[in-house]
Order: C-alpha cells, then structure tokens, then sequence
C-alpha cells in the first residue's frame, strides 16, 4: 500500500465523519432543548454512563460539562452492575449513551432510574431501543456510516462526542456562564495562565500606594519609593480616586526644579486614570498598558470608575507568564 492511498483512507473517513455531522445537525429537534433544560435545572449531579467506546464519550462530556459550570461525573455501566448504582440519587440527572440502547450492560441502568424515578435522558440511535423507550428525554441520533468495514465505532461516536459537546455549549450559555467564571474552573496550566483575571493577580489593601491629594509630593516620593509600583493613586477626602503620579512624571517634574516640598500631589497629578475591572482578564490588561504606553493600572469592581480596589503592574502579569 502507498503512501497516497493511506492519505485517501484518511479523507476517507474523514468524509464519512463529516456527512455524519451533517444529518446530525438535520436531526436536532425540541428533545435536544428538553435535555439542555435537564441539565441546566438539575439540582444535584449530572451522571453519564455508556459501554465501551461510548463510556468514553461520556467521560469526555462528563469533563466538559464539569469544566463550564454544570457538575457531572461518568460511571462506567459496568461497574454499576456491581455496586456503583448506589451513588446515583432522584435528584440527579441521568444520561445514558449507547448506540444499539440494548447492550445487555444498559437494561438494569434504564429499569433503575426508571424504578427511581430519575430523569433519564438517553442518547441513542435505535429507537425501537430498550434504551429509546425507557428514556424520559428522548435524542434519537442518525443511523450514520461506519469506517473501517463498516462496523468499527467512528462515525457513531463522532456524533456522540459532538451532540455532547453541544449540550455542554447550550447548557453554558442558558446559564450565562462567563469567560470569568470559566478561567475560575482553571486556574492550572497554560489555559489556567491566559484566564487569569486582574483580581487574580493585582496587589490589594496595604499594598495598593494610596496619597492624600493634598498631601506634598516629597510623600508621594517616599510612598512611590516604600510600594515599589512605579506610582502612587491620590485620592480625595471620601476615598474617591483623583488622579495618579508615576516615577516618569517625578523624573519630569525635577527637570524643571519643582519645589517638591511645596507642591501638592492635585497640583500636578494626571487626572482620570485609565482603570480596568477586576473581572477583565489579565492579558486584556497587558494589552491596554501596550496601546497607552503604561505600566499600571487602576482596578475598580463594576462600574465604579472613581473607587480603586487594586493596582496591576505590568510585573504582575509578566510574573504568571501571560504573554
């Protein structure tokens, strides 16, 4: 066999997962909706459970749907023939995978829940099914074309995987899961890096170099000097922000012999500093100190322009290696 051959089997298959999709995007109907409901509504524990090759696709949901804010875990349908049916509970939601839905591993899963009364969403290609029929949530995917003699799983589980993927999506965004709430789930690796938001990595309370406006600027120097930010924040009487000092601004202010002694900070402070929300990811902060040309930012909660909670330096984000 060639090499231009194994490239042809390859589109090959590829092709055949790609019709496949295509029928299964035809198929979606108002089941599909019933099932997002399930899953956003559930109370408890979204469970997923398949044989074989499909009892991975429901691991891999199973991790989706915990990584976007809807708890699920997998059991595999083996092991709940010998014990693991206990830890499924009336208020979980119960999502059953399998192609044929009459292995002989499923029928004491679907009599439980049905038993139970626990809802039981089945995810299934035959419906004349012990599965189909026992489903309280009916998706019916397409009878769809295998690769590899027809018989090997790769078509059937692409549309597993993805009819999975998209109930994941579709239960997210119902529930307006953020990227913020998201980067919260993920806080490790490089993912976890570039999710990071300001909050994460701002400095807070004692930290964050505060002045009266009042105040001289020889206290400015001495605050500047104590914090190690490269600035102080001056602020009026009811804490409210004012303006902000940076060691370039002293550096310019001492070129033109400025009685530091005399000078208050509201003289000479830049008014209206840029700020960025403690919820804005922290690369989006790095990204606006690269447009202004500057290394801190005031941090505020909502909308508050005028009340800081943080300081970001540019060495924060530099230290957590977000680029």
């Amino acid at each position: 066999m060639n090499k231009d051959s194994l490239k042809n089997i390859a589109k090959e298959v590829i092709n055949l997962e790609i019709e496949a999709l295509k029928i299964l995007k035809k198929s979606v109907n108002k089941n599909f909706d019933k099932a997002v409901n399930a899953i956003v509504n559930c109370q408890s524990k979204i469970i997923l459970c398949g044989v074989g090759k499909s009892g991975l696709i429901a691991a891999k949901i199973a991790s989706t749907l915990s990584s976007v804010g809807s708890p699920a875990f997998s059991l595999s349908a083996n092991d709940c023939l010998h014990g693991d049916l206990g830890s499924i509970t009336k208020k979980d939601v119960l999502v059953l995978i399998s192609n044929s839905g009459r292995s002989e591993e499923i029928i004491p899963i679907v009599k439980f829940a049905n038993k139970n009364k626990i809802k039981l969403i089945g995810i299934v290609s035959k419906k004349n099914s012990f599965l189909y029929k026992g489903s309280n949530i009916k998706i019916l995917l397409p009878d769809v074309r295998e690769s590899g003699l027809g018989v090997v799983p790769t078509s059937s589980t692409s549309i597993q995987l993805a009819i999975g993927d998209a109930l994941a999506v579709a239960a997210l965004k119902k529930k307006q899961f953020s990227r913020y709430d998201f980067s919260r789930l993920h806080p490790g690796g490089s993912l976890g890096k570039q999710l990071k938001t300001v909050g994460d990595i701002m400095a807070t309370g004692i930290k964050i170099p505060f002045i009266s406006e009042n105040k001289n600027m020889n206290e400015a120097i001495k605050i500047i000097s104590n914090k190690n930010l490269g600035v102080v924040i001056a602020r009026n009487r009811n804490k409210k922000t004012t303006g902000i000092i940076t060691d370039g601004n002293i550096r310019k202010l001492r070129q033109r012999n400025i009685d530091f002694q005399k000078t208050l900070v509201k003289d000479v402070m830049t008014k209206n500093p840029i700020t960025i929300s403690s919820e804005s990811l922290a690369i989006k902060a790095l990204r606006v100190m690269n447009e202004k040309k500057i290394t801190s930012l005031c941090v505020i909660k909502g909308n508050i322009s005028n009340k800081t909670t943080g300081l970001i330096h540019i060495h924060h984000i530099l230290e957590t290696n977000i680029e």
